[in-house]
């Protein structure tokens, strides 16, 4: 069966991929993709791999209807047109935050509040390594922040096989490329100025820790840096357990969280060059790493994760949730294993 597909704002970094995957995809047919600022221009002149698409950008408020709309708009957006995109889809994917904390009260606190709130139970978070059982059928899913996905992917073996009972400290840092601003980050994210760069741009209070703290239902201490690649982000967080651990505990809480998942894989300290997650082996992918590692000098547990910010962190999520939702094989669509040797992702 076909499903046909729009992508609302379609000429970013992420509708792009979106576009990509779509078109790649064997039971997805691309019916509409809009833009503001491109309108009836050809998708090519976005994005140059996709000027094979017989396809123009159509303007955002004449939308066409279709099975599934994917929504890749800037923060705000979707709660303002979401009566808008349902009357056009059964099933909207919204890749902004709008739909994916539980209460008013969070987006009073981490955003500008929320006009729409009393859609928020019913929107489904799209992690489905922790939601997949919520999301067949969805009206309505919410793709994970790629920030929140890394840390969430790298901790969650840790509660899941009991080896932390949550009242732990948990400190996360967090590198990511500058893909994460958009096609329209603006000065921070230009070539000059993150070339080479190591830079907190989010020492404390960045949005993407209230998923965290919701689907885990922890506190953590989070910070992001900017760094000097384009694609990729990668947690490392800090823990230090109440009773002591060991790897083989490890392992059995990987293994048992990860092992019949089939985009995550367990990188944990063996040999060659690459002995833990890495953006760039997962570059293009919509595959996660994750990995961890014991400090015996000081009781302190370490997890790792890496994903591809515009992949599982972004489209990539937003079709495996799709998938899901609509009864497609899970990983239609996504089976792309990257690349070895790759530039700078």
């Amino acid at each position: 069966m076909t499903f046909t597909a729009s992508v609302v704002g379609g000429s970013g970094f992420t509708g792009g991929e979106l576009l990509r995957l779509l078109d790649g995809h064997p039971e997805f047919e691309i019916v509409q993709a809009t833009s503001r600022s491109e309108t009836n221009r050809t998708v090519g002149h976005s994005h140059p791999n996709l000027r094979h698409l017989d396809l123009r950008f159509s303007h955002p408020e004449d939308l066409a209807g279709v099975d599934v709309l994917f929504a890749a708009t800037p923060h705000g957006v979707s709660m303002e047109q979401i009566d808008r995109f349902r009357e056009a889809a059964g099933t909207v994917v919204d890749l902004s935050a709008d739909f994916r904390l539980d209460r008013e009260t969070q987006y009073e606190e981490w955003y500008d509040g929320h006009s729409r709130p009393e859609l928020l139970q019913e929107a489904v978070y799209a992690l489905p390594e922790l939601t997949r059982d919520e999301l067949p059928g969805a009206g309505i899913i919410a793709s994970g922040g790629c920030n929140a996905t890394a840390t969430i992917l790298g901790l969650l073996p840790l509660f899941e096989g009991e080896v932390l009972a949550g009242d732990e400290q948990i400190v996360v840092d967090v590198k990511v490329g500058s893909s994460e601003g958009g096609a329209g980050g603006g000065e921070a994210s230009a070539h000059p100025e993150r070339s080479g760069v190591v830079r907190p741009y989010a020492p404390t209070g960045h949005r993407h820790e209230a998923e965290i703290e919701q689907l885990l239902d922890i506190e953590v201490s989070f910070t992001v840096h900017a760094v000097g690649m384009i694609r990729g982000a990668t947690a490392t967080c800090h823990v230090f357990p109440g009773e002591p651990v060991s790897k083989a505990d490890l392992w059995g809480a990987y293994r048992g969280s990860y092992a019949d998942e089939p985009f995550v894989e367990i990188v944990s300290g063996g040999g060659g060059v690459y002995r833990y997650p890495e953006p760039k082996a997962v570059a293009g992918t919509n595959r996660a790493e994750v990995g961890f590692e014991l400090d015996p000098g000081n009781g302190r547990l370490v997890a790792f994760s890496a994903i591809d910010n515009m992949m599982k962190g972004s489209a990539g999520q937003a079709v495996h949730a799709a998938n899901i939702a609509l009864g497609i094989e899970e990983t239609a669509g996504l089976e792309f294993r990257g690349l070895h040797p790759v530039g700078a992702p």
